[in-house]
C-alpha cells in the first residue's frame, strides 16, 4: 500500500463512474448551449481535474477562465468567509457563464461568487458541479448541472484535497477520520 492510499477508507466513485458522469454533464451542456459560446469558469483548486475532463467533451465554441477562492483553510468545515485569491482574467459582460465546481457543499462559496459575478453583467450564470452534498447546504444555491448526489462524508481525490493532499487520486474516496484528526 502506498503512502497516499493508506489514509483511504473506501473508494466512493471509480474513475469509470466519474468519466461517465462527466460525459453525461457535457452532453447536457452541449445541448443547452448549442448556438451559444459560454465562458467556463473553473474554481481552483478543487475543480481542475473535473474542469479539464469536462472541457474536453464540450463541442461548442467556448472560453475558459479560472478563479481561486477559499473558505476552508486546512479545516474540514467551511469557515464561511470567502476570500478571492485569483480573480477572472477576462470580461464576462454579456456572456453566458458556467461556473465549474468540484462539489456543492454548504453553498456559501457559490452564493458569494454568484453575487460577486452578477455585478459584471453576464447574460446568465449557471452552476455545474460534479458532486452535490445537500446534507451540508446552508444556502438556497442549487446546481443547474449536477453529476452525483454524494453522502455527507469527508471525501478526497479527483482534485479534492485535505490540507493540499490527495488531489492526485484518479477516483473519489472517503478519507479515514484519523487522517484528518491527527
Amino acid at each position: 500500500m502506498s503512502a497516499i492510499t493508506e489514509d483511504i477508507e473506501s473508494v466512493l466513485y471509480s474513475e469509470e463512474y466519474i468519466r461517465d458522469t462527466v460525459s453525461a454533464l457535457a452532453t447536457r451542456i452541449n445541448e443547452d448551449y448549442r448556438d451559444r459560446e459560454p465562458v467556463f469558469i473553473g474554481i481552483l483548486k478543487g475543480s481542475f481535474m473535473f474542469m479539464a475532463d469536462l472541457i474536453r467533451k464540450i463541442e461548442l465554441n467556448c472560453s475558459v477562465d479560472f478563479m481561486s477562492v477559499s473558505s476552508y483553510g486546512s479545516n474540514t468545515n467551511t469557515t464561511g468567509a470567502v476570500k478571492i485569491n485569483k480573480d477572472l482574467s477576462g470580461d464576462i459582460e454579456g456572456k453566458d457563464v458556467i461556473i465549474v465546481e468540484d462539489i456543492l457543499d454548504s453553498g456559501l462559496t457559490l452564493s458569494y461568487l454568484i453575487n460577486y459575478l452578477q455585478v459584471r453583467k453576464p447574460t446568465s450564470i449557471k452552476i455545474c458541479t460534479l458532486l452535490d452534498k445537500p446534507a451540508r447546504r446552508k444556502t438556497s444555491v442549487k446546481a443547474d448541472y449536477s453529476g452525483i448526489i454524494c453522502p455527507d462524508q469527508f471525501i478526497v481525490g479527483y482534485g479534492m484535497d485535505f490540507s493540499e493532499k490527495y488531489r492526485n487520486l484518479p477516483y473519489i474516496a472517503v478519507l479515514k477520520p484519523e487522517a484528518y484528526t491527527k
